[in-house]
Parts: C-alpha cells; sequence; structure tokens
C-alpha cells in the first residue's frame, strides 16, 4: 500500500464519506482537521495521523492505520483506520429529534427579515434538555418514520 495519500482519498476510502466529492468539499469547508490544523483536500497524510471529522453536530476521531487509496468494504476498514471517537460524541447520534413550529397565520406571506431573526432568535433561547429514560421510553413507544397526522396528511 501507499506509504502516504491524499486526505480526500482516504476519507472517502474508509468510509467517512459517500463520495470523494463530499469529503473534498469538507476539507475545504474546514470540517476536517489532521493532528489539530485545518488543511485542503491534497494534504498528505502517514501512518499515525489523527484526524477529526466534523459531520452535523458529531465529530468523529480516527487514527491512521495504514493509508489507502481504494475504498474498502466495511468489514476491512479497522485495518486501515482505528476509530478514537469519544463515547460522549456518540450518544449525539441517540438524541431525541425535537420539532417546534412557530404558528404563522394563513395568507401572511413569507417572513420579513426582522421576523425570520425573531423566529431564530426564539429558536436559539430554547433549550430541549431530556433524560436518557425519558427518551428511551419516547422512542420505544412511537414510529419516528411516519411524519403523517391522524388523517394520514403529511405535516409541511
Amino acid at each position: 500500500m501507499a506509504a502516504e495519500t491524499r486526505i480526500d482519498k482516504y476519507l472517502w476510502a474508509i468510509r467517512v464519506f459517500k463520495t470523494r466529492t463530499e469529503a473534498t468539499d469538507a476539507c475545504k469547508g474546514g470540517k476536517i482537521k489532521v493532528n489539530g490544523s485545518d488543511i485542503k483536500p491534497s494534504r498528505m497524510i502517514k501512518a499515525g495521523d489523527t484526524i477529526s471529522a466534523r459531520k452535523g453536530a458529531i465529530t468523529y476521531t480516527y487514527k491512521v492505520i495504514e493509508p489507502i487509496e481504494k475504498r474498502q468494504g466495511a468489514k476491512l476498514v479497522p485495518q486501515y483506520a482505528e476509530n478514537l471517537t469519544p463515547q460522549s460524541e456518540l450518544d449525539k447520534l441517540k438524541a431525541p429529534v425535537e420539532t417546534f413550529f412557530l404558528k404563522r397565520d394563513r395568507g401572511t406571506g413569507r417572513p420579513t427579515k426582522k421576523e425570520r431573526r425573531q423566529m431564530d432568535s426564539l429558536w436559539d433561547s430554547l433549550s430541549f434538555e431530556v433524560p436518557d429514560d425519558v427518551a428511551d421510553r419516547f422512542a420505544a413507544e412511537f414510529d419516528f418514520e411516519d411524519s403523517s397526522d391522524e388523517d394520514g396528511e403529511t405535516e409541511e
């Protein structure tokens, strides 16, 4: 295998990103760090480097075991990368998805910039701290994939 490889190819090869373009865009967007510093997609990585990849609210951390350029099957990925992601980050995946809808009168049109800033400010001020036992019971009782109301109409 290669002694060094491009970071975008490596992230694609170990299945952190579905496409190489997504990996490249993440590097350009500052969502990838190697050994704590921002990088470009062309940055060469080698064995022993630590990679931090921010996807959504979660920051995944990997240690390079062996640089590769070809995409690997999911079962073979542990031979090339060690997942060092802390459990506290993985717990964010299990957090309940909260929805909040601001009621607007029908026919009033789209919100103005001022109204949008007020709605965003309200949204930022809300806190959704839910105990784990409540979240688990809620997840067990409800099917999250069905987003229709009682009439069978989909809410938007």
